[in-house]
């Protein structure tokens, strides 16, 4: 059955590079590039992966007109998959941890999407906690699951948009590219891209201090005692995601909470950019990487600028109560 024209969905990707101005003035010698996915419809990155995961169910013929879709979020992919599914005429089921902040929650149901909330530190594999919460529903009720962790057509979109995007923006001069993770899909398919049009590119993943992904990318071991709570969302995992892969990663850098937010706050302050925290933590991790890396890139590049490429995966108007609040701010004991 064919679907009608939908031009929304032809709005998401395209989205905006800048150059960091205010913030790299301290940073001679790096160029530090911002990817503004907050310009897609749905606020996010995650607009990308949705709208081809269901376009590829329903060629296959996995989601019917009509159906239902159930998915585990931390807010975005849930945002995305609401506004496409209330867009197809889909009913949206939505499981998320209780550290989502209300703006999102709230944001999924002016969809008409049913929000359900979990424990954040319910037990990964038990009845309460929110992935396997939305794997039980599905099967319950016979839906479809987007699957974003486990799903390899998640970063097949960012390797067939995120990435040519990048490498045409940047003039196809790039030497780093720096994304978090949680699902991988965004820095797995984007530096697959990158790796192939040049090899040298390095691929660079900030890890929050209480994901287990930068202990196995270092030892290749799950440790379960590396796993603790965190309050960036959308980044890090308490359990390994299938479509992640750590070949494409050439560093993982641990930050904390306080410096991702911070970050996030000077991005907002300097460069006029409202992005989430996950943004934040991209433009620390960058700036991490390249201060340690740009001595011996200068000795091989003379005057030749670094050049670094990074996304703002959401929009900081989904935490105007959480990182831009300065008493939740204060309450966590970090500094405004």
């Amino acid at each position: 059955m064919s679907q009608p024209s939908l031009p929304l969905l032809n709005t998401i990707g395209n989205t905006p590079m800048v150059p960091l101005q205010k913030i790299m003035a301290d940073h001679p010698g790096i160029e530090l590039y911002a990817k503004l996915e907050f310009m897609n419809p749905g606020l996010s990155i995650k607009d990308r992966i949705v709208r081809h995961i269901l376009n590829k169910a329903e060629q296959s013929g996995d989601l019917q007109p009509g159906g239902t879709i159930v998915e585990n979020t931390s807010g975005n992919t849930g945002a995305a998959t609401a506004m496409i599914g209330a867009l197809k005429g889909y009913k949206v089921i939505l499981t998320m941890p209780d550290k989502v902040s209300t703006e999102k929650q709230n944001s999924l149901k002016a969809y008409g999407a049913e929000v359900r909330v979990f424990p954040t530190t319910a037990e990964p594999g038990t009845p309460n906690h929110y992935v396997q919460a939305a794997l039980d529903l599905a099967n319950e009720l016979g839906a479809f699951r987007i699957n974003q962790y486990d799903n390899p057509i998640n970063p097949e979109a960012h390797y067939l948009t995120t990435g040519p995007e990048i490498w045409d923006q940047m003039e196809h001069d790039v030497d780093v590219f720096v994304a978090s993770g949680s699902t991988g899909g965004t820095i797995t398919g984007t530096g697959r891209f990158l790796k192939e049009q040049n090899p040298s590119i390095q691929i660079v993943m900030p890890d929050p201090i209480g994901s287990i992904y930068y202990h196995y990318w270092k030892t290749g071991q799950e440790d379960p005692s590396k796993i603790g709570t965190y309050e960036v969302e959308g980044v890090g995992e308490d359990h390994l995601a299938k479509a992640i892969d750590f070949s494409v990663i050439d560093d993982v850098i641990p930050f904390n909470d306080e410096q991702a937010f911070r970050m996030g706050r000077r991005l907002a302050q300097e460069e006029g950019i409202l992005g989430g925290g996950t943004g934040g933590a991209n433009v620390w991790g960058a700036l991490q990487f390249a201060s340690k890396h740009l001595p011996e890139y200068q000795k091989h590049h003379p005057g030749k600028p670094l050049r670094i490429a990074t996304v703002i995966p959401d929009s900081g108007a989904k935490y105007l109560s959480k990182m831009y609040n300065d008493e939740w701010m204060a309450k966590q004991g970090y500094k405004v």
